[in-house]
């Protein structure tokens, strides 16, 4: 007779296209048969949710009503507890800030063993919500940090025991991610000819990702490279405000604004090096996939870009908010082609032996089912 299935609930916020949520959607698809698995969320909003239906997933919501304030997020807690009780759930994994300060106590007052995931370096929180996020890790058994740059936060900032903060990195889908970057493209895309080509992949809604410092620095690079061009992919808020800074530093015909794109891996099939230059950040799905398609990377030295990247290993980490720095590294990424090619090598391999999605799905399969024995050694205790 084969032993019960562990029952799991997965817990995010909402369905929009983001790393965190992409991420619940792989283990959805991918995590054992011995698992039984629930999916919980906030809000049913983003395209996410069109394909975790087609895996057979209907969310149960909880709806707050806009606050964590009101009567209504403790009634929705309180709610979730009973029903965690009820169903005899084995583990609960939060995987975003609004999840966690639900799920936590809920897990907690049905007395299930509870993980919480921290993405990132908690730069858009301002210092309540910060408060309340290290609040719930506390509480939690284990928080599951994405890289090392975000468990030193939770460890060494926000004071939790070092044994409950592990490292997950993100997994990436590589057959599929080949796939698609042998794939003809969707969209239309600029004659650059045989010219140099950076990428840059990032949303245009927030000041953190610094396009203005890849401008400033680009135009740098043009000065050196004259022919050299520049792929802007992502929409947002600020595009308009970007295109003409651009225009404003002579770039116009050399910087691309592609918008929001369906065919990334196509587009990164098709450059020299990629680009990352945020403030902050956590793991960057977009290094990830850069690094996948063989392309050197320029990156700021945030969150966990230099852990992937490594300066000069698989291209060239520089300080934040430095656009001559930024600069003076892409030209090096031009100077020697040579030396390029092998970086973009590295990343390659670097990818296939370590962010793999099959690493992602066993690592979480071993906490999963660590959390279970040892929530079972404690009932029978």
């Amino acid at each position: 007779m084969s032993p019960p299935r562990l029952r799991v609930v997965e817990f995010t916020n909402c369905f929009h296209v983001g790393g965190g949520e992409v991420q619940v959607l792989e283990l959805l698809r991918r995590l054992p048969a011995s698992y039984q698995v629930s999916l919980h969320a906030l809000d049913r909003s983003g395209p996410l949710l069109e394909e975790t239906r087609a895996l057979g997933y209907e969310p149960i919501v909880h709806p707050l009503g806009g606050s964590f304030m009101r009567p209504a997020a403790l009634a929705e807690t309180m709610r979730l507890g009973q029903w965690l009780r009820r169903e005899r759930i084995d583990l609960v994994h939060a995987h975003d800030f609004y999840a966690a300060l639900l799920a936590v106590p809920a897990a907690r007052m049905a007395g299930v063993p509870v993980a919480v995931s921290r993405l990132d370096l908690v730069h858009w929180h301002g210092r309540a919500r910060h408060l309340a996020f290290a609040a719930a890790s506390h509480a939690a058994d284990v928080v599951v940090a994405n890289c090392e740059a975000v468990r030193d936060l939770v460890v060494h900032v926000e004071r939790v025991a070092p044994e409950k903060a592990i490292v997950i990195r993100n997994g990436l889908d590589l057959p599929r991610f080949d796939a698609l970057r042998a794939a003809p493209l969707q969209g239309p895309l600029p004659d650059t000819g045989a010219a140099p080509l950076a990428i840059l992949v990032a949303n245009m809604r927030h000041e953190v990702k610094r396009h203005e410092d890849f401008l400033a620095a680009f135009a740098q690079v043009r000065r050196g490279v004259p022919e050299a061009q520049a792929l802007l992919v992502g929409e947002g808020r600020r595009q308009e405000q970007l295109a003409a800074h651009a225009r404003e530093l002579g770039l116009e015909g050399a910087v691309h604004f592609l918008g929001a794109r369906k065919d990334v891996p196509a587009l990164l099939a098709r450059a020299t090096f990629g680009v990352l230059c945020s403030r902050q950040e956590g793991l960057s799905n977009a290094v990830m996939e850069g690094m996948a398609a063989g392309l050197p990377m320029v990156v700021t030295d945030a969150g966990g870009n230099a852990e992937l990247v490594k300066d000069g290993a698989r291209g060239f980490v520089v300080p934040p908010e430095r656009p001559d720095a930024l600069a003076q590294a892409m030209l090096r990424i031009l100077a020697d082609p040579a030396r390029a090619r092998r970086m973009g090598q590295a990343a390659r391999r670097f990818v296939e032996e370590e962010l793999g999605l099959d690493r992602m799905i066993a690592e979480h399969d071993r906490l999963y089912r660590r959390l279970a024995r040892r929530a079972e050694a404690a009932r029978a205790a």
